[in-house]
């Protein structure tokens, strides 16, 4: 069986920048397992698998697709960067002629829009729940040692755990924060935290341009040391910060790519608009493997 699978940079004008998700499309089923082998052999942190609904659907002219992602280890119930390189595909490599596409997805349906000026996903808004600091002590120091915490919520639905670092430090700070990864999957073992964000209030406009937060992303239970920049992560931070800041529509600067991110969000939903800059480092190359053969 042949399989295009393209990479694309995602949330980048630029090449070799951003964060890269690899997307495969099929036309028809695969075995569970090939899922993974495919994207543990990609080794990006998330590999988007688009399937077709119906024998009759085609990749040009259909509107509604089925959207897995796999990280090199599992699967993940959501990806904000994966769903925009999937969409990017769509849109500009199959020239899907629709100005909505919608995916079937463990998180539901996900909507990508076309814009004059980019691609807009939204994607669920998830609420978090206030943590107390005692019961994630040994993480968050196993984690970032003695920096001072001035917040720590939960978030159920997406089993992150938000840190919010003190209000005394600056960006130029959690840019450079060193984050130890290597034993949390080891003294986080319950199955409860997928996903640690580390998020600092923003500063105001001065030489720099004004962001109303700063974020990082370390997600090691599912493959992943540190994300670049992702959008499953803005669907907790946008709740927490709309309501710390009491503000709808907001700006983020994510490190390490110093990437920025607009979001708009309503009631249920968060719109996140993106340039579509998507660089494809294999414009279309084809994996070969057979059913019956594994991959290495």
């Amino acid at each position: 069986m042949k399989l295009p699978i393209f990479i694309a940079d995602a949330f980048t004008a630029r090449a070799f920048r951003g964060n890269p998700a690899a997307v495969c499309l099929l036309e028809d089923k695969l075995d569970e397992d090939v899922h993974q082998k495919i994207a543990k052999e990609m080794n990006l942190s998330e590999t988007a698998f688009i399937r077709k609904l119906h024998p009759t659907d085609n990749f040009t002219q259909s509107s509604c697709f089925r959207l897995r992602w796999f990280t090199p280890a599992s699967e993940v119930p959501l990806c904000g960067h994966a769903t925009l390189a999937s969409a990017a595909v769509l849109f500009y490599k199959t020239k899907n002629m629709n100005s909505t596409l919608t995916f079937v997805t463990l998180s539901g349906e996900l909507k990508a829009r076309r814009a004059e000026d980019g691609i807009i996903l939204d994607l669920p808004l998830y609420p978090t729940q206030p943590k107390e600091f005692h019961e994630v002590k040994n993480l968050i120091k196993s984690a970032i040692g003695d920096t001072l915490v001035q917040d720590v919520c939960y978030s159920p639905d997406t089993q992150n755990l938000l840190v919010r670092l003190s209000d005394s430090y600056d960006r130029s700070f959690l840019e450079t924060l060193k984050v130890n990864t290597a034993n949390l999957t080891q003294v986080e073992n319950t199955g409860k935290v997928k996903g640690l964000i580390l998020t600092l209030k923003g500063e105001p406009a001065g030489q720099t341009q004004a962001f109303d937060f700063y974020s990082r992303y370390f997600a090691p239970w599912v493959g992943v040391a540190e994300d670049p920049v992702t959008g499953s992560a803005h669907t907790v931070l946008s709740s927490y910060w709309s309501q710390q800041l009491g503000k709808k529509n907001m700006h983020d600067q994510w490190f390490p790519s110093w990437l920025h991110i607009k979001i708009i969000w309503e009631e249920i939903l968060i719109h996140l608009r993106w340039r579509p800059y998507i660089f494809f480092k294999a414009p279309h190359f084809t994996l070969q493997y057979s059913q019956e053969e594994s991959l290495l």
